[in-house]
This record gives structure tokens, C-alpha cells and sequence, in this order.
């Protein structure tokens, strides 16, 4: 793999999309097929973890991908209230535990993983590799490559509206942590975001949030027009203020 991304940086992150996006679509199938929702998920996640890490680690590139703290000023750190705010609405309309114990362990291990490869896969090498050339690009192309992504949800039998909806707030979360990313330097706020929102859905109650806010169809508008005001401000102030 080094030799690919001396080469070709652009093709090296294209092809760890490809091997995430398709692994994931496999590895989901054979956790059904072996009659244990999400193992096999859990343990591909952990293993392609481990595998980009180690990687990156091992090339020197911890301070290019943002493997670090973040270095601005913890009196900043109130700025993180809106991505907070967009992890705790699951928390708020009838949160129920959607599976059994191991099936839940397995779950928010195998999201929490999914938090750390997508960041560091959209992120920083697909970012990266095409920031050199032009930044306005790089922002665009990581946030709505990032939202497409999420198409393979879709393949795996999820509702088509369901699917448009999360594609779209997906693009708007993805120009968030990307400005993040770009301004603070570090893709560690990104990472424990994107992880804990995604570990999250395990208890979130999709029948009562489509209750609460008129249906499935009515939900889904009103969840956009949220994060584009959300994220869209959040990421205007960080672009304006925010410094690594």
C-alpha cells in the first residue's frame, strides 16, 4: 500500500473507500448468515482499524491524518455544544435498547470503529490527497462523497426515504467535521463525534420520533432543515475563528 500512495495519493484513498464500502456489504451479510447480528461486522471494523493505524503510525503520518489532540485552547472547547446537541436527539424521543446485550456490545464496538474509518478515510485520505490541489474541491468532494456513502444502506434493505434523508444530513455532517479538520488540524473531535453519534442509534426510536414530528416524511425534512442551520452555522464560525 505505500507504494500506492507515494504514487498516487487520490487512488490510495479511493481504494480504501472501495475495500471499506464493499467489506462492510459483505461483512454485514455473513453476520446474518451466521445467525449473530453484527459479528462479523464488528470484527471486520476492528480489524481494518487496527490495520489503518498501525499504517499510518508506522509511515510517519499521525500529524498529517490528525492522530492527535487538539491543540487549541480548552476555553474553545464550548464550541463543541452543537455537535452534541446532534448526537442527544436520539436521547430524547423514547430511547429503547433496539437489540439483545451481545448484539449491543458488538453494535457500539462496530460503530465506534465505523467512526474512526470513515474520519480517517474521508477525512484525511481523501482530503488530503486532494487538498494539495485545490482546497474548495477537497471540502466539497470529502462531504458529498461521504453523504453518497451512505447509499450502501439502501443495498442492505433500508427505506428508500429513510436513505435520502441520511444522505443528505450525512453531506452536511461531513462539511462540518471536514472545516473542522481543515481549521483545527486535529481529527480526533471528529472521530469521538462521528463514533458516539453513530453508537448511539442503538437506542434510537425511529416510531417515536416519526410520532412526535408527523411522520416519516415530515420527520425527514425537518431533521435537514435542523442540521443545515446547525451544522451550516457551526461551520461558518469554526471557518471564520477556529485555529489549530
Amino acid at each position: 500500500m505505500k507504494k500506492l500512495y507515494e504514487k498516487n495519493e487520490l487512488i490510495f484513498s479511493l481504494t480504501w473507500i472501495a475495500i471499506y464500502v464493499i467489506g462492510t456489504s459483505l461483512a454485514e451479510a455473513l453476520s446474518e448468515t451466521v445467525g449473530i447480528p453484527k459479528l462479523v461486522s464488528a470484527i471486520f471494523h476492528i480489524a481494518m482499524s487496527i490495520t489503518l493505524l498501525l499504517w499510518v503510525r508506522r509511515n510517519n503520518l499521525t500529524e498529517k491524518y490528525g492522530l492527535f489532540l487538539p491543540r487549541y485552547r480548552l476555553v474553545q472547547a464550548w464550541f463543541f455544544i452543537p455537535l452534541v446537541l446532534v448526537c442527544l436527539y436520539k436521547l430524547i424521543f423514547s430511547p429503547a435498547l433496539r437489540f439483545s446485550a451481545t448484539e449491543s456490545i458488538l453494535f457500539v464496538i462496530s460503530m465506534l470503529c465505523v467512526g474512526f474509518l470513515e474520519e480517517l478515510i474521508f477525512r484525511g485520505f481523501l482530503f488530503r490527497a486532494i487538498e494539495k490541489e485545490n482546497l474548495t474541491r477537497a471540502i466539497i468532494i470529502s462531504s458529498v462523497t461521504f453523504g453518497i456513502g451512505h447509499i450502501v444502506n439502501l443495498i442492505n434493505g433500508q427505506d428508500l426515504l429513510e436513505t435520502i434523508g441520511q444522505i443528505i444530513f450525512a453531506v452536511f455532517v461531513g462539511f462540518a467535521l471536514v472545516i473542522l479538520f481543515h481549521k483545527g488540524k486535529s481529527l480526533v473531535p471528529c472521530i469521538i463525534f462521528h463514533g458516539v453519534f453513530n453508537a448511539l442509534s442503538i437506542i434510537a426510536n425511529d416510531e417515536a420520533l416519526y410520532s412526535a414530528l408527523g411522520g416519516p416524511v415530515q420527520t425527514t425534512v425537518i431533521m435537514i432543515a435542523a442540521s443545515a442551520i446547525l451544522l451550516g452555522g457551526y461551520s461558518v464560525w469554526n471557518w471564520k475563528h477556529l485555529e489549530g
